[in-house]
């Protein structure tokens, strides 16, 4: 059975919907990921044979392709946040997982390309987590 999954930008003006189911959810840590999230990783989740359509907001996405690499990404161009991109050639749907405005029913499987993340990154579930911003 089909889920139905709906999701957007930061600043709203990007609304999708993807019909399909997570197979695969990941943490990747390349340093491609890192760049374009600014972060640890990207969190990923992959719906093969998935109908992604626009709500809203279509004329606002842009696409970057790394030259020389197979690394490609959707994005808002008013608010930069990452959106879905459908890869045809895989028959697959790739949706950021904070892009998402509903839950998913798949937890995350696995740290990939750990070989390149950060010097910093090992020590991430050792520090202090708050609930809010600390004073």
């Amino acid at each position: 059975m089909a889920h139905t999954h709906t999701g957007s930008c930061l600043c709203g003006g990007v609304k999708f919907e993807m019909e399909g189911e997570f197979k695969k959810f990941f943490f990747c840590h390349c340093s491609r990921c890192r760049k374009m999230s600014g972060s640890a990783h990207c969190a990923n989740l992959f719906a093969p044979n998935a109908k992604l359509t626009w709500l809203s907001g279509e004329d606002k996405i842009s696409f970057y392709r790394l030259e020389g690499a197979n690394f490609t990404r959707n994005f808002c161009s008013t608010c930069s946040s990452l959106l879905p991109i459908y890869v045809k050639a895989r028959d697959i749907v790739i949706v950021p997982a904070g892009a998402l405005d509903t839950d998913v029913d798949i937890t995350p499987q696995a740290h990939i390309f750990t070989d390149s993340k950060g010097n910093w990154d090992d020590v991430l579930n050792d520090i202090a987590c708050f609930e809010q911003m600390p004073v």
